[in-house]
């Protein structure tokens, strides 16, 4: 997939499918309109275009950072994807100039697909009602895409947000439609759990919603290669060697059998199910221990899953 940060790249060719969204997760709701897009695309012979937004225009604490979310919308097979930097000239243009200028002359769209509650342009004034009706005389067809359900829940990124932060992750995951995930880059820790035997991957996630303090099961996924590991997120309460180890939130990752160096690399993280819950333990044996019952436990999970 090519990504676009600046307008005046864009090579769309003759027409174009173009889906609009801030696709924040990439869930079950936005799949549906991006595999639209690429079917179309494909059968009409022309490029299907993702745009997307950044930062989120509501201001929201983002589900997934940017780079996540561009990872996911390729996988889907969109050939661009068009990154709009919401910034304030973004903010105040209209409606249809956002239209004319952006959609039509720029992106040359044939078929636009969009959800039947998504909103563009200054004060939020682009509707579906709106594309509909500038349709005809700029020569597009719309599509739009109904609210999808699950049970009497709304799938929606901020449904999951809550259900992300409050611990419910396989509720979080069937409105994905995949596993909650956090994708960071590997830096460099204090080493105290290579020194107990279990060397972790410290991450700095990339600005995303993180699951809360807990030990977990998980996949672990570097480049095009899967792990299983065990990931802890926490303050580490222990005391060791007569000190407490750290007052901030830490996502630290054990990848069984793996004895490589990948600092400075990025890592996704997907979540299959919770161990337990943070402790704090009386000695670093006793941490020890426990450590190792947790990965025993992981391991009948992830075999399972």
């Amino acid at each position: 997939m090519r990504v676009i940060y600046r307008l005046n790249n864009i090579k769309a060719g003759p027409s174009a499918v173009v889906s609009m969204g801030v696709f924040d997760g990439v869930h079950r709701a936005h799949r549906r309109i991006l595999n639209a897009a690429v079917k179309k695309a494909r059968l009409a012979g022309v490029k299907s275009i993702a745009v997307t937004f950044w930062p989120h225009p509501q201001k929201e604490k983002t589900l997934y950072s940017l780079q996540h979310r561009l990872n996911l919308i390729a996988s889907l097979g969109i050939d661009i994807c068009l990154v709009l930097r919401f910034n304030k000239a973004l903010s105040l243009m209209s409606a249809e100039r956002f239209v004319s200028d952006i959609l039509v002359k720029r992106l040359r769209a044939r078929y636009i697909y969009v959800g039947e509650d998504f909103r563009f342009g200054y004060q939020a004034k682009g509707d579906a009602g709106f594309l509909l009706r500038l349709s005809k005389g700029y020569g597009f067809k719309v599509r739009l895409f109904k609210t999808i359900k699950q049970g009497r829940l709304r799938i929606s990124s901020t449904v999951i947000r809550r259900f992300i932060f409050d611990g419910e992750l396989k509720k979080a995951a069937s409105l994905l439609g995949a596993p909650v995930s956090v994708l960071g880059t590997v830096v460099k820790g204090d080493s105290v759990a290579k020194a107990l035997g279990f060397p972790t991957a410290n991450i700095d996630p990339h600005h995303e919603v993180t699951p809360p303090s807990g030990v977990y099961a998980v996949s672990a996924v570097l480049g095009d290669k899967r792990f299983y590991a065990i990931c802890y997120i926490g303050t580490r309460p222990t005391v060791i060697k007569g000190r407490r180890l750290s007052h901030k939130k830490n996502i630290e990752v054990f990848i069984f059998n793996f004895g490589r160096s990948i600092y400075g690399k990025t890592l996704l993280v997907e979540f299959v199910k919770k161990i337990r819950e943070e402790k704090r333990f009386s000695s670093a044996a006793d941490l020890v221990a426990q450590i190792k019952k947790d990965i025993l436990r992981s391991k009948r999970i992830l075999s399972l899953h």
